[in-house]
């Protein structure tokens, strides 16, 4: 369960960035924008409180919501998604694999 409200979280965060975009032009969606910033604080404490390391968590949160809203944003709204940021976000992806590779390992 831990990992679905990690998920949630990751969700919800992603939900609430893009709204925040397309509230430039929906003023309406500034109200997802804000139930989204609270879900996914909600459902971040939830994966801390089941036990989760924070570094981890929050890397993985954090990471996770970097690549969808980089990759969303280039489909919702055409923005530009270069090789190079492509390589960046594949290292930010492997930086936080490499962290949670890493807690498990302290964890045995």
């Amino acid at each position: 369960m831990t990992w679905v409200f990690l998920i949630l979280a990751i969700s919800s965060e992603v939900a609430a960035t893009l709204s925040l975009k397309g509230s430039e032009t929906v003023p309406a969606l500034y109200a997802v924008v804000v139930l989204g910033y609270l879900a996914s604080f909600v459902f971040l404490a939830l994966v801390l409180r089941r036990g989760m390391g924070l570094g981890v968590a929050y890397g993985i949160w954090g990471a996770s919501g970097v690549a969808m809203t980089a990759l969303l944003s280039a489909v919702l709204f055409g923005e530009e998604l270069t090789a190079l940021m492509m390589a960046g976000l594949g290292c930010i992806i492997a930086g936080v694999a490499l962290v949670e590779t890493g807690s498990r390992v302290d964890a045995e």
